[in-house]
């Protein structure tokens, strides 16, 4: 299964992160940090809105972008309209790093971009909560396939402590009741099963009716103006798009494309 081959090198490789730098060192880091943008607040508000991913590969396609540019493609989507951008930091599956979100939030901010930011990653533990806060993120990913219901209900309480916004992520019946139950703020509808990685939009429009009203994102698969259509109807607040976004050759252009008729 490819998500448990993941979860695996992640708890190795969180291991070795905290033999090399101690949580307390994060801590102190954290708490340098200026407050957070409100994420959560973006997301709520007319017409559909766009969490652009900055993306640079992935286990079912492989290297996307060979002359990758975070920091370019990130600009991109702040001055083409984004509500919100997500950065991909997992090296070993998505080619991703710590280094392009610090690099991303660092530029945007110098140029004046108010766009909240998210880490996209397999948050297993509060080391890695403490890590993403301490460069300058306002938001992070919990996975319900990844974890247990005590597991998230902490590090959804931490991300509360630390003023930071957690989209938790769903892709079955059973783990959107498992999350009802905590009450998240924001939830993402996943389209792709994370066991085999096979796409279905249909996913969001059979779990988005359990999920009573919370803020719901729509994620993967999402390609044309009429699939975002399609998931709006459904009741998406947001979508987040990747891998068609960091592979167009114009990005604001893209971005017109596929939220015609929607206002973002």
């Amino acid at each position: 299964m490819i998500l448990d081959t993941i979860l695996a090198h992640k708890r190795d490789e969180l291991a070795e992160k905290k033999r090399r730098l101690p949580v307390e060192r994060l801590k102190e880091d954290a708490a340098q940090q200026p407050q957070t943008l409100d994420f959560a607040g973006s997301l709520r508000r007319d017409g559909i809105s766009l969490i652009a991913e900055v993306k640079k590969a992935s286990p079912s396609r492989g290297l996307l972008c060979p002359d990758f540019d975070p920091v370019k493609l990130a600009m991109a989507y702040a001055a083409g309209g984004a509500t919100a951008v997500s950065i991909l930091t997992d090296e070993r599956f998505f080619q991703g790093s710590m280094e392009d979100l610090k690099a991303v939030h660092s530029t945007l901010r110098e140029n004046g971009y108010s766009v909240p930011l998210m880490r996209k990653e397999f948050i297993l533990d509060e080391y890695q909560v403490y890590e993403t806060r301490a460069v300058g993120a306002d938001a992070f990913l919990l996975i319900a396939a990844a974890l247990s219901d005590d597991s998230l209900s902490e590090l959804m309480a931490l991300a509360k402590d630390l003023g930071m916004a957690a989209l938790v992520e769903v892709h079955k019946e059973e783990e959107a009741e498992r999350v009802m139950n905590l009450k998240p703020d924001v939830v993402g509808i996943n389209n792709r099963n994370l066991r085999d990685f096979i796409v279905d939009l249909g996913t969001f429009e059979r779990l988005c009716p359990l999920l009573g009203g919370i803020t719901c994102v729509a994620e993967s698969g999402i390609h044309t103006s009429d699939d975002v259509c399609r998931l709006r109807e459904a009741g998406a607040n947001a979508v987040l798009i990747g891998e068609e976004l960091a592979t167009a050759a114009d990005v604001g252009e893209k971005i017109r494309e596929l939220v015609a008729g929607e206002r973002v």
